[in-house]
């Protein structure tokens, strides 16, 4: 594993051009090498940064390192052209590289060597006090496809959903399990846990504007922290009911975990109290009225948000508190924390962060941040009722796509039918989702969503089928001559093959996941052009045999990209 044809490539362009500044006296310069447009090469870079340092014009400069740069194993002839240095590589080279290694490494091309580095990912941890919805949904797939995309760089991944069994949404759910009459509630809308005891939360919120309920919760979540085992008890066990509609739904959705941190962890060994302790032991904290808080104000938070409690005037922690014994607990478990969290948690990212650095912790934690999912009518609320449930959007999703493979395929069995439109409507969802830049909203539409065409994970596992197909047709592949690729269509999908080791490097470096999928959509667009123009069966056997052993390797790269997406690759649709 390890095997990356693509950065071979950036490799000796690098060395070249380190070569060529020595020999021209050139100051050396980080310069990053970029993909250009075919019809003026592969790679280029820009020259009028030299220009300034050695007072020439671009076009002068480009041509002088040009001339300094002789063609080597992956580089064929470089072009000064408009101030640029433009590399046209040799592909039978890269076509020798790129196809050998693929085809060797096969399902694992593209993964990197272990390097035993752990990482904690935390997402979709949404408090347990209903079905998760649409909105939410986008924490999964992000949190999801990141792991996958960490894993492939060579990282250790444990995926990690910390579970709110302690906050006041939560006990306000038990509150109303254990005093409100099943007859006094909603209709159940899906025979599932999660469905059932949601309806004791919204009951129980409207019921919170009664002083005399609030007060009953108010002392609940004092028991709570006060110790109370039994009240512990029956605490968790109705959120390990909630926990199990909720992993089930994600579980569909090819979202799964490694591990629940469940919050009150934290209140049972101590952790939290500890953190109150050190904090005021360094002297960070103020009183109010019993309440201890940090302000804030001194490290740039102002308004309202300068005063960050830890703890109620009663002496029991927030969230605040457990939060910072959560992640100190994460350290001691990982080399590298990762967290997904919507737009509207960056503040209090901030804040913790600030805790943190005030505790004298040296390791920082990361986020990714994402928009929210809307509504065309407003925004989804679980306390309002007012939602898409994930649930719903899959299997009307499931629905859609078994329609169309029933239209197309006759042929197939029911079952297997079902198996396919299960994948596709997942993938559908999925993809329709991580494709979008995180910090871009997203605003939920079904025609959208589940749309069978265009840059969809449909088109995906079509490209990957009609590969399947033409290899099922035709001979094993024993040997093949790469210089036989010439045609342009050939010569787009060999580097883009090259690159897929790079990619999955980059996605998970950068946290994008969202580059992933705009490449396999690249990919599967651009083998969909090389079978329009380069006939595979037909061709005459020289040429067939290569272009089998292009199909094939497509076949691989795409199957890869797709596990990184989540996304089930199908064999025929």
């Amino acid at each position: 594993m390890g095997v990356d044809p693509w950065q071979d490539v950036l490799t000796e362009l690098a060395n070249l051009r380190r070569e060529a500044e020595e020999a021209l006296g050139y100051p050396h310069l980080d310069i990053p090498l970029q993909l250009i447009p075919e019809e003026f090469g592969d790679v280029g870079f820009p020259a009028h940064t030299y220009s300034k340092e050695v007072g020439k014009p671009p076009q002068e400069v480009a041509e002088e390192m040009v001339a300094a740069m002789p063609p080597r194993l992956y580089v064929a002839r470089h072009e000064a052209r408009s101030g640029y240095v433009n590399s046209f590589l040799n592909y039978p080279t890269l076509g020798e590289r790129t196809l050998s290694s693929i085809l060797d490494e096969a399902n694992g091309y593209g993964k990197a060597t272990p390097t035993g580095r752990r990482v904690i990912v935390e997402h979709s941890s949404v408090n347990p006090t209903g079905p998760i919805h649409v909105g939410r949904a986008r924490n999964s797939i992000i949190g999801d496809t990141l792991y996958r995309l960490l894993e492939w760089s060579g990282l250790e991944v444990t995926r990690e959903f910390l579970v709110n069994d302690v906050g006041k949404q939560v006990l306000t759910l038990v509150w109303g399990y254990e005093n409100l009459p099943e007859e006094e509630l909603e209709p159940v809308e899906r025979e599932k846990e999660d469905y059932k005891l949601v309806r004791y939360y919204r009951k129980a919120s409207k019921m919170m504007e009664d002083p005399k309920v609030a007060e009953e919760v108010g002392q609940i979540v004092r028991r709570f922290e006060e110790g109370d085992e039994e009240l512990r008890r029956r605490v968790r066990g109705v959120c390990e009911r909630m926990m199990r509609g909720i992993l089930d739904t994600l579980s569909k959705l090819n979202v799964n975990f490694d591990n629940l941190f469940w919050e009150d962890q934290t209140i049972t060994d101590g952790s939290a109290r500890e953190v109150v302790k050190r904090l005021r032991e360094g002297g960070r904290c103020q009183e109010e009225e019993g309440a201890l808080y940090v302000d804030m104000e001194p490290y740039g938070i102002t308004g309202r948000n300068t005063r960050w409690f830890i703890t109620r005037k009663d002496g029991t922690t927030l969230y605040t508190t457990r939060d910072l014994a959560y992640h100190l607990d994460k350290f001691r478990r990982s080399d590298e924390a990762i967290n997904v969290l919507g737009e509207d948690h960056r503040l209090e990212f901030r804040q913790l962060s600030i805790a943190l650095k005030l505790m004298k912790v040296e390791r920082e934690v990361e986020s990714v941040f994402y928009a929210h999912v809307g509504l065309p009518e407003g925004r989804l609320s679980t306390r309002g009722g007012r939602v898409i449930n994930l649930d719903d959007l899959m299997d009307e999703a499931n629905a859609r796509a078994y329609r169309e493979v029933r239209e197309r395929r006759e042929d197939l069995s029911e079952e297997e039918m079902r198996t396919i439109a299960e994948a596709v409507g997942i993938g559908a969802i999925r993809y329709n989702i991580v494709k979008v830049q995180p910090e871009k909203k997203i605003l939920f539409r079904w025609e959208e969503a589940l749309s069978l065409e265009g840059q969809t994970a449909p088109f995906l596992q079509y490209s990957y089928a009609r590969a399947c197909g033409i290899l099922r047709k035709s001979e094993a592949i024993d040997s093949w001559d790469p210089r036989l690729l010439e045609n342009p269509q050939e010569r787009s999908l060999l580097k883009l093959m090259a690159r897929f080791p790079s990619v999955v490097k980059e996605s998970a470096a950068t946290r994008r996941p969202h580059q992933m999928a705009n490449f396999a959509y690249e990919l599967a667009k651009t083998f969909n052009l090389f079978y329009r123009d380069c006939p595979v069966l037909r061709s005459e056997e020289a040429l067939r045999r290569v272009r089998l052993a292009v199909v094939e390797a497509f076949r691989f790269v795409l199957g890869n990209a797709l596990k990184c997406l989540g996304i089930k690759a199908l064999e025929e649709m």
